[in-house]
């Protein structure tokens, strides 16, 4: 049975686990290794259930725990030409790592693991689109300017999809963040917007993907509550309703037992 584990979201990091009880992939490891061991044994996992970190971009806030992780567990990493090259040149893997560049799709197991690119001020950053054992789909796709055509068509056909819905426009605006890094959030290579993500929803659900999640939540510019009733009153406008025709939720920032059955 295929399960989605959101272990962490947000700026202070990100983690997914993609699979079933007995295997699976991480998307992403940007908190400390003790904190993902931690929270993969809260969900009645381990790394030992772990085939292969894929890492979206560069950035800390999806690779800080990288080099320990390779290190301790001698994990594969995945990750497109311009990620790994960045990881390499900012000394965030160890040394003998076991890497792969990821052009198209990789198989892990019993796991299938595609690449869609996204637009982000990264050096290649990319989401994946992961197929369980069961044949089950699901996407993480954060950490994008807009929803590109190649994301959609992915999301679409999903059983369960994680979509970036980063900051209230608003409060961004007025917040404490300097001009020029408001600039960049709003730009098309920063982040999408609860309203930006929210648009995107209802043709989701009409195309089968009823399992939605909120990721990457701004802890400045955003809160949980804001999220939520952007999205949800943008698919009842629609005429959907929630847990009756979707399921809506947040991924947490903190560790919890989460996990989505899709």
């Amino acid at each position: 049975m295929a399960k989605a584990v959101p272990l962490f979201s947000g700026s202070k990091g990100n983690s997914y686990f993609i699979g079933s009880a007995g295997e699976g992939v991480l998307i992403d490891a940007g908190r400390n290794c003790k904190q993902i061991e931690l929270a993969l044994e809260s969900n009645g996992l381990s790394m030992l259930n772990v085939g292969a970190v894929f890492v979206t971009h560069e950035h800390i806030d999806h690779c800080a725990a990288i080099k320990v992780l390779v290190k301790k567990y001698k994990i594969p990493v995945y990750a497109s030409q311009g990620t790994m090259n960045a990881l390499i040149n900012g000394a965030k893997l160890p040394p003998n790592a076991e890497l792969h560049i990821i052009e198209d799709e990789a198989a892990v197991g019993n796991m299938l693991v595609r690449r869609i690119d996204t637009p982000h001020d990264a050096a290649e950053s990319c989401c994946y689109h992961v197929t369980a054992p069961d044949g089950k789909r699901a996407l993480i796709a954060t950490d994008m300017g807009y929803m590109t055509r190649q994301v959609r068509e992915a999301a679409a056909h999903s059983d369960f999809a994680v979509i970036e819905s980063n900051h209230d426009i608003d409060m961004l605006k007025t917040g404490p963040y300097p001009y020029v890094l408001k600039k960049r959030i709003l730009s098309d290579r920063g982040h999408l917007s609860n309203e930006a993500c929210a648009a995107e929803l209802s043709e989701l659900v009409r195309s089968g993907t009823l399992r939605l999640m909120l990721g990457h939540l701004s802890e400045q510019n955003n809160t949980p509550e804001i999220a939520l009733r952007t999205s949800a009153a943008e698919l009842a406008r629609a005429g959907m309703k929630l847990n009756s025709d979707f399921t809506l939720d947040v991924a947490p920032g903190y560790p919890t037992v989460k996990s989505v059955i899709f």
